[in-house]
C-alpha cells in the first residue's frame, strides 16, 4: 500500500477516534446531568447520531487497510490460491465501487440538503454537515480498496504489511 494511503487512512482512523471519544463523553454527561439535575444536554441524540456515523466513516479505511472486515471463506477454502485471490479482487472491486456511490451521493444529498436549508430539529444545526462529513472517508476507503483489487489480481496479497 502506498505510504500517502496509510497516513491519510491512520489519520482518519486517530480523528474518528476522536470524535467517538467526544460522543462517549458527552453521552456520559448527558446521562449524569439527567440523573443529577434532571437536565440533560439539549441534542445529546442528535450529535450522537452524527457524531457516530462520522466516526464509522472515517475509521472504514484503516479497517480496510488492515483487512478488519469479515470475510467469510467457508465455500472458499479448497480453492486454489489463485482463485481465492481473484475472488479477493472483485470483493474489493466491489467494495471500491460501493463506497464511490455512496461518496458520491452523500456528496450530492450534501447540496441538495444544503439548497434545502434543512437543519436539525433540537438544535437547528445544518443537516449537510453530517452528510459532508461522511465523504471523505468512504472516498478514502474506496480508493484503498480498488489499490488492493489491482494487487490481489495481479497475485499479491489482499492486506500488505
Amino acid at each position: 500500500m502506498t505510504a500517502p494511503l496509510r497516513r491519510l487512512s491512520l489519520l482518519f482512523a486517530v480523528l474518528g477516534g476522536g470524535v467517538a471519544c467526544i460522543v462517549a463523553g458527552m453521552t456520559v454527561t448527558s446521562i449524569v446531568m439527567r440523573a443529577l439535575l434532571s437536565r440533560p444536554i439539549g441534542g445529546d441524540v442528535e450529535l450522537t447520531q452524527f457524531g457516530i456515523a462520522l466516526t464509522i466513516s472515517l475509521c472504514l479505511p484503516w479497517a480496510q487497510l488492515h483487512g478488519a472486515n469479515i470475510i467469510v471463506d467457508f465455500f472458499t477454502q479448497a480453492l486454489p490460491e489463485r482463485a481465492t485471490r481473484r475472488l479477493d479482487a472483485v470483493g474489493a472491486l466491489l467494495l471500491a465501487a460501493m463506497c464511490a456511490l455512496l461518496s458520491w451521493r452523500t456528496s450530492v444529498g450534501a447540496i441538495a440538503v444544503r439548497e434545502a436549508g434543512e437543519t436539525t430539529m433540537i438544535l437547528d444545526l445544518p443537516m449537510w454537515w453530517a452528510y459532508a462529513s461522511l465523504a471523505p472517508g468512504l472516498a478514502l476507503t474506496s480508493l484503498i480498496a480498488l489499490v488492493q483489487a489491482a494487487r490481489c489480481w495481479r497475485g499479491g496479497e489482499l492486506i500488505q504489511n
